[in-house]
């Protein structure tokens, strides 16, 4: 049985690779739990994330993003001596303050789910890579994506961030086509559409790119 040579012959990252990498999530908490490891992960390896995930559920009530928003200075600066987590102060800060613009999004848009696919059209994009070397670390649906986001007030939002987030929640479907798990996610995709109606254009979007911005 191949599989992409990323997720090597750890069992933790095997099992991500083989159950939830590239498999379409539409949950707002799933959502933004994958934001918050997403913007964790930054200059590290996702291996070193997601052997700190069960801490991270702990330390940030279950993925909730109406508790972590109301984060106070004292629940940070107690998350910074928590030895589970990355305990970097921007990272932690940004996470309560992707918190609160998360929720911002829910009210403008019924659902964060509702907001983010809009950048791939509802619809799970499908590749074709046969080298990890072709896999893009960002594409011109990341760069809007980030673009709005930042506008938004998120933080660790690059469209670097944001395309491993897109690749992490099935946006996208960048398992190698030598990998057993391609033709698996993409019958899981073919199920998958999420009713959307994409705004027109904003100047700043690369062309075929919607922008969801009202």
């Amino acid at each position: 049985m191949e599989r992409c040579g990323w997720s090597t012959t750890d069992p933790l990252y095997v099992a991500y690779h083989d159950e939830e990498w590239g498999v379409p999530v539409f949950d707002d908490l799933k959502l933004f739990e994958f934001l918050i490891l997403e913007g964790a992960q930054a200059g590290l390896s996702w291996l070193t994330i997601l052997k700190k995930r069960p801490a991270y559920r702990e330390a940030f009530a279950g993925f909730d993003p109406e508790r972590v928003a109301a984060f106070d200075e004292a629940r940070i600066a107690a998350l910074t001596a928590n030895p589970g987590i990355v305990r970097n102060r921007r990272k932690i800060e940004g996470a309560v303050q992707n918190a609160r613009a998360f929720l911002e999004v829910q009210e403008q848009f019924g659902s964060f789910a509702d907001y983010v696919w809009r950048f791939v059209g509802g619809v799970p994009r499908q590749n074709a890579w046969r080298r990890l070397e072709d896999v893009p670390a960002r594409t011109p649906e990341s760069e809007a994506m980030s673009r709005d986001l930042v506008r938004r007030g998120f933080r660790f939002a690059g469209p670097t961030i944001c395309y491993a987030f897109m690749q992490a929640v099935g946006m996208v479907n960048d398992h190698l086509v030598t990998c057993f798990r391609h033709r698996e996610v993409a019958e899981l995709a073919s199920a998958c559409r999420r009713p959307v109606n994409p705004p027109a254009l904003r100047s700043a979007a690369p062309p075929g790119v919607p922008s969801p911005q009202p």
